[in-house]
């Protein structure tokens, strides 16, 4: 799709015609398998370059990916990790996820596709404490409050939790400040971005600055019961 290579360029991503055929290759096998289980709500594949392979691009308009660990929570049919691994292969990508069949999908996609990648069913809070990444990513409909917990112990020392959200985001991080300190991070950067027919977006970077008291992540039931 030439408007796609064109919005890349816009961002200063360059792209070569053996990724254009994995993003198309992913495109045609993540609409084949939503129609046998549930991936996405979109199903037009120039929706699904626009509100998922764009957005999850938007990822290297805030920080270079280049020989990064990444950890994807929840990231589902494999947003915003895979565009970005395919886009920047020297990324190193952990995706978990809850959903057993979701854990099959991304691995078949990314034979698929070519690349390796690590998947791991199961919950992020279960995860070791030691497993630490430069980056943590996710995507998911949460309040801030709730992945903060789940997504910032994850992070190294001087690594970056990024949370994707909406416009609406500044109640949710009123909400948050406490949880942010508690957990050893600050907020560095807000990222805004659009992608053409969409309502703008954002990216909120947190800073890894102190280790993470041990005691989180706490178990998911306890975390939604009481946010921090």
């Amino acid at each position: 799709m030439k408007w796609f290579e064109d919005a890349l360029l816009h961002w200063n991503i360059p792209i070569t015609i053996p990724q254009l055929r994995q993003f198309d290759t992913y495109c045609q096998f993540l609409l084949s398998k939503n129609q046998v289980m549930n991936l996405t709500a979109i199903t037009e594949p120039s929706e699904v370059y626009r509100k998922h392979f764009l957005d999850s691009l938007s990822l290297t308009q805030a920080m270079s990916l280049e020989g990064k660990t990444l950890l994807d929570v929840g990231a589902g049919a494999g947003f915003p990790s895979i565009p970005c691994k395919i886009i920047v292969p020297s990324l190193q990508v952990h995706i978990i996820d809850s959903l057993g069949k979701r854990i099959t999908f991304l691995e078949e996609l990314a034979s698929l596709l070519g690349i390796q990648i690590q998947a791991t069913h199961g919950r992020v809070e279960e995860l070791p404490k030691t497993s630490l990444y430069d980056i943590v990513t996710a995507r998911a409909v949460a309040r801030l409050s709730i992945l903060l917990e789940l997504c910032l112990p994850f992070a190294k020392v001087g690594g970056v939790f990024v949370a994707m959200k909406s416009m609406d985001y500044v109640q949710e991080l009123s909400e948050s400040k406490e949880a942010i300190t508690l957990l050893g991070g600050v907020l560095e950067q807000v990222v805004p971005y659009s992608i053409e027919g969409d309502d703008k977006r954002v990216l909120l970077v947190f800073r890894k600055i102190n280790p993470t008291p041990i005691i989180y992540p706490r178990s998911f039931g306890k975390i939604k019961a009481k946010p921090l």
